[in-house]
């Protein structure tokens, strides 16, 4: 599941640039970079793009939100390693394959020329590019990075998968639920700013 070409044909570059490269691309070109930027088979760049994203929201969160995490042995300093770790390197790589098989299942009836496994885990993991900023403790932000990823993922199903919009939008509906309204709270923002506004 985590298979790391060494000459992808068409894949991404490895490193730290290539990473930042990749998270630009994605939020300012999403369509050429879905269409050139996703390799068959290769799916390790898209795992590690999502392990960094999380990263970022978690540890922006940590650093804003107080009481973000128990605190372990009495330091805050232990605590953030031990919950940034569980986050990046056991939450984001279990939730992500399991959300791509999830859609690769919903896919199945879906897209009648649709791509790979890999491809599909991919498509997920870039598409989280917005949530790198979700840990900022303003609901309004949360809600539209959310909306925006998971628009981003309609997106990349709608390029690798060859779906129609209509299409692309009901297949992803449920993963970027799970992925971006759940896992990175953007459906509680949503219900803040809904009491808020006094509309429930």
């Amino acid at each position: 599941m985590t298979q790391w070409t060494e000459n992808p044909e068409g894949g991404r570059d490895r490193g730290p640039v290539a990473l930042a490269r990749a998270w630009v691309e994605v939020v300012v070109r999403p369509t050429r970079f879905f269409e050139t930027g996703v390799a068959p088979g290769d799916q390790a760049p898209g795992l590690v793009f999502a392990m960094v994203v999380v990263l970022f929201e978690e540890a922006i969160r940590f650093a804003l939100v107080p009481d973000a995490y128990p605190v372990v042995a009495g330091s805050e300093a232990l605590s953030a390693t031990l919950w940034l770790a569980l986050a990046v390197l056991l939450v984001t790589p279990a939730a992500l394959h399991l959300i791509a098989a999830l859609q690769t299942l919903i896919l199945m009836p879906l897209a009648s020329r649709r791509a790979g496994v890999s491809e599909t885990v991919q498509v997920v993991g870039y598409a989280s590019a917005p949530c790198l900023f979700a840990g900022v403790p303003d609901p309004r932000l949360r809600a539209l990075l959310g909306i925006w990823a998971g628009t981003l993922l309609v997106l990349g199903l709608m390029v690798r998968h060859d779906l129609h919009w209509k299409r692309a939008a009901l297949a992803g509906a449920i993963p970027a639920s799970l992925a971006f309204g759940l896992g990175f709270r953007a459906f509680d923002a949503i219900g803040v700013l809904l009491r808020q506004w006094y509309i429930i």
